[in-house]
């Protein structure tokens, strides 16, 4: 399990890029369409992602592993099932909750060949 992404949901994509990537200088890693880009994060190898496809997501880490379908068959029983895992360009995602509340974003790239 590796943490990747800080998951940062935004309802107006072009503000929150020019306030992290021209305000705040952080640079631009890769982008996926018109609704989601990635920002590296200086002295970190984790990415910051902006995403608008839901605005109202909850902020929280974005880890990956090698499988999420195992990972969930797997999970501690104090690790509550937000969202149970779906397929997602290039492998699967599901969304928990910790038992502090906070939720975290679990996804693997099982079916992306630049991956395997």
């Amino acid at each position: 399990m590796k943490l990747e992404f800080l998951f940062v949901p935004t309802s107006d994509l072009k503000a929150s890029l020019a306030l992290y990537r021209d305000d705040l200088g952080f640079d631009e890693a890769w982008r996926e369409g018109d609704a989601t880009v990635a920002l590296t994060l200086p002295g970190t190898g984790v990415q910051l992602m902006l995403d608008s496809h839901d605005a109202d997501a909850p902020v929280g880490p974005l880890f990956v592993v090698d499988s999420v379908q195992a990972f969930h068959a797997a999970k501690p029983d104090s690790l509550g099932v937000l969202e149970e895992p779906n397929e997602i360009p290039g492998g699967f995602m599901a969304t928990y909750q910790d038992p502090g509340g906070a939720v975290i974003y679990v996804m693997d790239q099982v079916n992306d060949p630049a991956t395997t």
